[in-house]
């Protein structure tokens, strides 16, 4: 058996066990009230709502059979089992993820989401699960390999951005000079670069890997270091300080127990998933 096939068995396996675990000694086994409303509600149905964008990968994207994968459904399934509930995932634009939890549609959104001070004002979060921040994808390598934002903050270079992003908000504010285009996800905003629409995409650190996976022969360029840091969190409703404590409490195991870092390499540092993609 080959080492990468040996790692994959023993991740999958180790996986599983966690799960199991999980569900044996979960919230949802008490059958008791708690003093969350979102707990409580999630244990009544039986089934843990998460909402995600579903073309964020390797966070969150589809495979060509309509699967949702990724490594914030990997975190969400052990969620569910940790709780002895179904998951249900409701996949939407990411500029809808916010609105459908403050209206109560969601449970949660696990969604490569940062945690802002402008969104913190608004719903909860707990995190990071993940740090990542801003880069630049391009034909171009002086914009590939932009250090300074003097480089994209120009009249004549033209950016795009995922709407309702951060990434937008960073170009809004630190590029104003910069003429941005935004795209409904990233798939659009990359054919953009792809067919010179735009001189370079301004996106999270794990889309501009994957891109690069998904493109090799494309003549796209990144250097793989932050223009800003940013905390990759879950978005939670406000008011509920159990809840608070119990996702607490559920990503500092994980993070213990060397489960994140397992995560972060079985989908950032092997591709074999993208051949399940469309």
């Amino acid at each position: 058996m080959k080492m990468r096939q040996i790692q994959l068995f023993v991740f999958t396996a180790f996986f599983a066990l966690l799960i199991a675990g999980c569900a044996t000694n979960g919230t949802g086994t008490t059958g008791g009230k708690s003093a969350s409303p979102v707990l409580d509600r999630v244990l009544q149905r039986g089934e843990l709502v998460v909402g995600t964008a579903a073309n964020m990968p390797p966070m969150n994207m589809r495979t060509r059979n309509g699967d949702i994968i990724g490594m914030d459904v990997d975190i969400a399934k052990v969620m569910a089992a940790s709780m002895g509930v179904k998951l249900r995932l409701e996949a939407m634009p990411f500029a809808d993820l916010l609105p459908s939890l403050e209206a109560g549609n969601l449970d949660l959104v696990i969604s490569n989401m940062t945690m802002t001070p402008e969104r913190n004002l608004k719903v909860a979060f707990v995190g990071p699960y993940l740090r990542s921040g801003k880069c630049v994808l391009s034909k171009s390598d002086t914009l590939a390999k932009a250090e300074k934002l003097d480089t994209i903050n120009k009249a004549q270079v033209r950016l795009t951005a995922l709407k309702g992003s951060t990434s937008q908000v960073f170009v809004e504010e630190l590029a104003p000079k910069a003429t941005l285009m935004l795209a409904k996800d990233y798939d659009e905003a990359v054919d953009m670069v792809l067919t010179d629409k735009v001189d370079a995409m301004i996106a999270d650190y794990p889309i501009c890997v994957v891109s690069l996976y998904r493109h090799r022969d494309a003549g796209l360029a990144s250097v793989i270091t932050t223009l800003i840091y940013e905390p990759i969190g879950i978005a939670m409703p406000p008011g509920d300080a159990q809840l608070v404590n119990w996702m607490e409490n559920f990503l500092h195991r994980l993070d213990k127990t060397n489960q994140l870092e397992l995560l972060r390499r079985r989908w950032f540092e092997r591709g074999d998933w993208l051949k399940k993609l469309p």
